[in-house]
């Protein structure tokens, strides 16, 4: 159990992806620092941080949950630094939070277009920034920012321009960190291949988009195989598949929402 007594910090994790690598670390004996807004029930979107405390805990796991809003950079080394002072120190940081809206520039509110930036590429370099302090004293350090490779494509622009800067902002966050901690701290990005089931899909697309997706659980497994890696393993664009691809599974059909049902692909890809 390479996670055993290893402690997560990751942001976002009361739903989604940031949930399935908490429950796959913890069943592994793994520490996590759950940081997210979701406190109280969401009237229509499931998952708390109190909820899924319990549900690391019955997985195997030691969970200490903190309310975080990543926009706040005082509250973030607060929140960090009692994460590490609860276990002793943090070896892993996800950032998993973020915010999304696949507006054209005419339809993109400044509000919206603050609170992705404020959120994607803001939050990911202020957690980022919290966390190296504790991870430069850990063994085999790792810094994961799910966001995606930097395909400059002009159509991934002309779509959602707003959003495509705060995930290309969170890309160049870890395509610097790496080279700045080369050798000392693994920072890489993880992207998935297709759609994945989480609740923001559901809200874009319906249950028509969902039935085209993989289960959350596909990142998970990912994100877990990264972990095993040394710190020479920085500085990559990794997508799901291809992580798992170099694990030796080539079989990813049980990931399937839809068992044998058709895949759409992700953005940026």
């Amino acid at each position: 159990m390479p996670l055993a007594g290893k402690t997560l910090f990751i942001t976002g994790a009361t739903r989604g992806i940031g949930r399935a690598i908490a429950l796959a670390a913890a069943a592994q004996g793994a520490n996590i620092a759950l940081a997210s807004r979701t406190k109280e029930p969401h009237a229509t979107l499931p998952g708390t941080l109190g909820s899924v405390s319990d549900e690391i805990e019955a997985a195997g796991g030691k969970a200490f949950a903190q309310v975080l809003d990543v926009r706040e950079a005082s509250q973030i080394t607060e929140v960090v630094n009692k994460a590490a002072s609860h276990f002793g120190g943090i070896d892993i940081c996800i950032n998993n939070a973020s915010a999304i809206s696949l507006t054209p520039t005419l339809y993109t509110p400044m509000k919206r277009f603050d609170l992705m930036h404020q959120v994607n590429v803001r939050g990911t370099f202020a957690v980022s920034q919290a966390c190296l302090p504790h991870l430069l004293q850990a063994e085999r350090p790792h810094i994961l920012t799910l966001s995606p490779p930097l395909n400059l494509d002009p159509m991934w622009f002309a779509s959602h321009l707003a959003y495509t800067l705060s995930k290309y902002g969170m890309s160049m966050c870890m395509l610097g960190m790496a080279e700045e901690f080369k050798g000392k701290v693994s920072v890489n990005a993880l992207w998935p291949a297709t759609i994945i089931a989480t609740s923001a899909v559901s809200h874009i697309g319906g249950e028509a988009m969902l039935q085209l997706a993989r289960t959350p659980q596909i990142m998970a497994d990912a994100a877990l195989a990264i972990f095993a890696r040394g710190t020479e393993c920085s500085g990559n664009f990794f997508t799901d598949e291809q992580v798992l691809a170099s694990e030796g599974v080539t079989d990813l059909s049980e990931y399937n929402v839809v068992p044998g049902g058709q895949l759409a692909p992700d953005l940026f890809l």
